[in-house]
């Protein structure tokens, strides 16, 4: 479960300061002693002491905010390029806050651009030529009633999104007048808090009996959305045009407590996947009936969050409340055992889980110990190279025996995350959210096979 994020603070819009781990602060931050590598899990923070960013395991990292934390956003596909590989890069996202009142709450549509950095070059001494931050934030706000559970944008028209609200609200926007207006925006115009509009969505659905954290669009069929609730309900919302949905109101029901997360087939049209807090993974097909085709016990403890891997559609990938995510094979559903990989690294409830859209072998996953954690399943402990790389280096990197192998990266200096994306369009870059903020990170060591002449 662990969704809350309730009842916190705003952040203060400030100049970008030294916040520990972050990737925000600024180059003249050296650190006075002999730096040493921190090894999550293994060693303490004494009092007084910090965690220092080291710039050159990341190609990029920014860090910045909307005003109120957000439980959830989505990446927005652009028309700047299918795969871009050159700096500076520019996202669009849409994100729903979670505020301190419900009347404060917003869907923010926002543009981060000029994002800079190459690797060696994390944070450049002399700002862009207009005399503007190295990155630029310029947002759009359209009020929302109550806090924002859950936020998803179309593939297929990402001007359409959808939000589940704490009020028990489905509703879908049409955010294409605020997406315009940023495309055509270079610089952010008003430094002050951008004014809230009072746009009307294109539809409010209250069929569901409770409020809800999981909605999912489907990447085959424009338009076809399924969203859970708290009481173990499903529903259906097959469009009938470009801005209106037939929601059918008798609900699939397999689980017996709360629908965490939802997930298309990327390959079969009528195919979806569900996780709950009863600690199943159910897999359904709307062509057989309100009932699930399979449903396996996939951990000990709730079920928080699952990704269907686009790249091999066979692969389903899920994290739980216990800290554990696993890997299953599709194909073998039949034969009982369909694990293929289970780790116990994270010792908090697993909050996001995604598969990179680039690399098929590769995931990452956010936890409740502030750790986000990158994981390429295709590789395997090389002795002779670990020799190797001892030997070459100064300090003795005593990692903890028990480091699995397939551990990428693991990122830091966030607090409480939320939720990851990739983003579809710029290869090995990450974004996330959580109670201090959102990070924009590509690690060094995220090389894409995609080629440049591609970009």
């Amino acid at each position: 479960m662990v969704r809350s994020l309730k009842n916190p603070k705003k952040a203060k819009r400030k100049n970008k300061g030294s916040k520990k781990g972050e990737g925000s602060s600024s180059s003249n931050s050296i650190p006075s002693l002999p730096t040493k590598v921190w090894q999550p899990g293994v060693d303490k923070l004494e009092e007084g002491e910090e965690l220092q960013c080291d710039p050159s395991a990341y190609n990029s990292l920014h860090a910045f905010h909307i005003g109120w934390p957000c439980l959830s956003f989505d990446v927005v596909r652009d028309s700047l390029g299918l795969v871009r590989t050159e700096f500076p890069h520019t996202v669009y996202c849409v994100a729903g806050t979670q505020a301190e009142k419900a009347s404060w709450n917003s869907i923010g549509i926002f543009k981060i651009s000029n994002i800079s950095g190459k690797r060696g070059d994390l944070v450049p001494s002399k700002s862009v030529a207009d005399g503007s931050d190295m990155d630029s934030n310029i947002l759009r706000k359209v009020g929302h009633e109550g806090c924002v559970n859950r936020m998803r944008a179309m593939p297929q028209s990402p001007h359409i999104c959808a939000s589940w609200g704490d009020t028990g609200l489905v509703q879908v926007w049409d955010f294409s007048s605020h997406l315009n207006a940023l495309a055509e925006s270079e610089t952010e115009g008003n430094r002050g808090a951008p004014t809230v509009s009072n746009q009307a969505p294109l539809v409010k659905f209250g069929g569901h009996k409770d409020e809800g954290y999981s909605i999912d669009w489907s990447p085959l069929v424009s338009g076809r959305l399924v969203s859970g609730d708290c009481k173990n309900c499903i529903c259906l919302w097959e469009p009938t045009s470009g801005t209106t949905w037939n929601i059918d109101n008798n609900p699939f029901v397999g689980h017996t407590a709360s629908v965490e997360d939802l997930q298309w087939s990327p390959t079969e049209p009528s195919v979806f996947a569900s996780c709950s807090v009863d600690g199943n993974i159910a897999i359904w097909d709307i062509r057989l009936g309100k009932s699930p085709a399979a449903s396996i016990k996939a951990h000990n403890a709730d079920v928080n969050v699952i990704s269907w891997n686009r790249l091999a559609s066979c692969m389903l990938a899920s994290g739980s409340d216990d800290g554990t995510f696993s890997i299953r094979d599709l194909r073998l559903l039949k034969d009982g055992d369909s694990i293929v990989a289970h780790f116990e690294y994270h010792k908090q409830p697993i909050t996001s889980i995604e598969w990179s859209p680039h690399e098929a072998s590769t995931l990452a996953v956010s936890s409740a110990d502030n750790q986000l954690t990158i994981w390429d399943l295709s590789l395997e402990r090389d002795e002779e190279e670990e020799a190797e790389f001892k030997a070459q280096t100064r300090e003795q990197v005593n990692a903890p025996a028990d480091l699995p192998p397939q551990l990428l990266f693991v990122h830091q200096g966030q607090k409480d995350l939320k939720e990851l994306h990739w983003h579809s369009q710029i290869p090995g870059m990450l974004i996330s959210t959580a109670a201090d903020g959102f990070n924009i990170l590509m690690p060094s060591n995220i090389e894409s096979a995609l080629p440049a002449a591609n970009a």
